[in-house]
């Protein structure tokens, strides 16, 4: 795994926002990878914590 360039949200790979998909990018996984860990994450935790962390994102990372 090589984390490359600077964390932005995605413009073409976006649902809501474009966080997951930019989080993809830079991971240099795939995207569907990323949104199903996500949406598997925040079930287990109760939902309300994962969609915080979800606006903090869309709120602090800048667009590509």
């Amino acid at each position: 795994m090589s984390v490359s360039g600077t964390l932005k949200r995605s413009r073409s790979e976006k649902i809501l926002a474009g966080v997951c998909g930019g989080i993809a990018r830079w991971l240099g996984w795939d995207v569907m990878t990323v949104r199903v860990l996500y949406v598997l994450t925040s079930v287990f935790t109760a939902a309300f914590p994962g969609t915080i962390v979800y606006i903090i994102l869309w709120v602090v990372m800048p667009e590509e």
